[in-house]
């Protein structure tokens, strides 16, 4: 079990450090700044996530997650010649399929480390949507997590269905990938039946009392 946590977290990591790559791809940014909006993009969540619970931030630990987004950076450049001609709606699939990872196994670690099950879940929601908001943000874009955009309602869902699925006593792996699942058939219906949640809005009246 623990040999496939691994593997999806290092998947996760491509797949976010893939999207970051795109991003700065469509900003005509250096080489230099590929790696770092990849790096920021795949372990800012997980690193955020490891300091507040006070363990070894888990790149730290293990430098091959550095070695990973290293690669994934400099094989987008080196075959990704034209991001911008590359459908936006591609770079929100892959960044789609990093949420619903690293908000499941984001979950996961924080529960396995004592958490109470509202702050694993919201351990969970900070790993898959931190490091795309820090990717936002360096690129002057309001972040997803601030639009109508479902975006971390999915990834809450991601994680309660992974405490849901570990209460009822389904074995983990089953409970991990279900959940991803979830996570994901939420987020990918989002993106592609345009599902927002509705805007918050306040009208000043005297806004409303000069429309004719």
């Amino acid at each position: 079990m623990t040999e496939l946590l691994y593997w999806l977290d290092l998947f996760g990591i491509v797949v976010f450090a893939f999207s970051g790559a795109l991003m700065a791809g469509r900003y005509k940014l250096d080489p230099f700044g590929v790696v770092v909006l990849s790096a920021v993009t795949a372990i800012g969540g997980g690193t955020i996530r490891d300091v507040i619970l006070q363990t070894p931030v888990f790149w730290v630990e293990n430098p091959i997650y550095l070695y990973v987004i290293l690669a994934t950076a400099v094989l987008t450049i080196i075959f990704i010649r034209c991001p911008k001609r590359i459908p936006k709606r591609f770079l929100l699939v892959s960044d789609a399929f990093g949420l619903a990872l690293f908000a499941v196994l984001g979950t996961e670690k924080a529960l396995s480390l004592g958490a109470a099950i509202p702050v694993a879940i919201v351990m969970g929601m900070m790993t898959g949507v931190a490091g795309g908001m820090i990717r936002d943000v360096l690129c002057n874009v309001i972040p997803m997590i601030l639009r109508q955009e479902i975006y971390a309602t999915a990834a809450i869902l991601g994680g309660a269905l992974f405490t849901g699925f570990s209460y009822l006593g389904l074995p983990e792996h089953i409970a991990i990938i279900g959940a991803i699942l979830g996570a994901l058939a939420l987020r990918l219906a989002a993106i592609y039946w345009r599902v927002t949640l509705p805007a918050f809005q306040i009208i000043d009246q005297e806004d409303d009392a000069k429309k004719p």
